[in-house]
């Protein structure tokens, strides 16, 4: 549900033009941690779980039962209470409930007297969740909108050299791509070659590298497959966690695996097991997986910039 950001702050904070100095107050500098301090309270009482991001707030609780339906409801009558006490006021066209579950009962709820519409697909901060938890909307958002991008600079970069042409694209289009991969991250054949044919075209576009082979291009630029890119984004993500000052949250998101018998990097991790192939996409399965396969010249590393220039020689080398 989406909180409009703008009634809060100008309802719940004494903030005239004259004491701001003409500046509203949804934009001078203290605004966000006055409204922190403004919705700290919101989740009194709230017996399920709820998340405050901002002016955008989600709830969510398990429900298999009439009486988990029904406490679920009771937390948005306790939300709308808060919102009438504080005169302010939720934005009804934006709040909607998202069904995840193949058994779940679609239960219908209300906000106040309005009741909530059931969705298929929300983009959350910037990725679009859908009921059956598949990426495949994700992935063709940023690839239409990395299209257009690309057009541009095709349009407008008339010399096609890499020395222009490759920041353009680093800074432009492949953070499209990338943006927030490690949650969405295709695992789809079809997501997969739609992704990387993004950045075939890419290279195709530079002087000089017109028909010649996807491989050989990557090679001359000295850049990486944007599959590679991603499995580097997993791996360093988790040598910050294991060996830097996030040990303890590392620790417990990638437990160290028992020394056994067969080949060891010097730091296994372990690797847990399920049924559904939809857990075997998470980051912390995938990503343990990879990261036991490394050698061991890779993982036993001091610093970060070490790892990562072993890391791009080890990829290099991956088909």
């Amino acid at each position: 549900m989406d909180i409009t950001g703008y009634k809060l702050l100008r309802k719940g904070i004494d903030c005239n033009e004259t004491q701001c100095n003409g500046i509203d107050a949804t934009g001078f500098i203290l605004g966000p941690t006055l409204f922190n301090i403004l919705i700290s309270d919101l989740d009194e009482g709230v017996k399920n779980t709820l998340f405050k991001f901002l002016d955008d707030t989600k709830m969510w609780g398990e429900v298999s039962m009439l009486v988990e339906r029904d406490r679920l409801q009771l937390d948005l009558d306790r939300l709308q209470r808060w919102v009438d006490e504080n005169r302010m006021g939720f934005n009804s066209d934006k709040c909607k409930v998202l069904h995840l579950g193949r058994k779940n009962q679609q239960q219908t709820y209300r906000l106040g007297n309005s009741p909530l519409i059931s969705t298929e697909a929300e983009k959350d901060l910037g990725a679009i969740i859908d009921a059956k938890m598949n990426m495949g909307r994700q992935c063709e958002d940023p690839v239409s909108k990395a299209y257009r991008t690309l057009s541009c600079i095709y349009r407008y970069n008339m010399s096609r050299s890499k020395e222009v042409f490759l920041p353009l694209y680093a800074s432009l289009v492949r953070p499209q791509l990338e943006y927030c991969v490690q949650f969405w991250v295709p695992h789809f054949r079809r997501d997969v070659d739609s992704i990387e044919r993004v950045q075939r075209r890419a290279t195709c576009m530079i002087r000089g590298q017109q028909g010649r082979p996807y491989k050989g291009r990557l090679r001359d630029l000295n850049l990486l497959s944007l599959h590679k890119r991603r499995l580097k984004g997993d791996l360093v993500a988790i040598y910050k966690l294991t060996k830097e000052d996030q040990q303890g949250t590392g620790e417990t998101l990638f437990p160290r695996a028992l020394p056994g018998v067969t080949r060891n990097n010097g730091h296994k991790l372990t690797e847990s097991r399920f049924r559904l192939d939809i857990r075997r996409r998470y980051f912390t399965v995938r990503a343990a997986r990879i990261w036991n396969q490394l050698p061991r010249e890779v993982v036993l590393t001091s610093t970060l910039g070490v790892f990562k220039r072993r890391l791009d020689n080890h990829l290099a080398g991956v088909v």
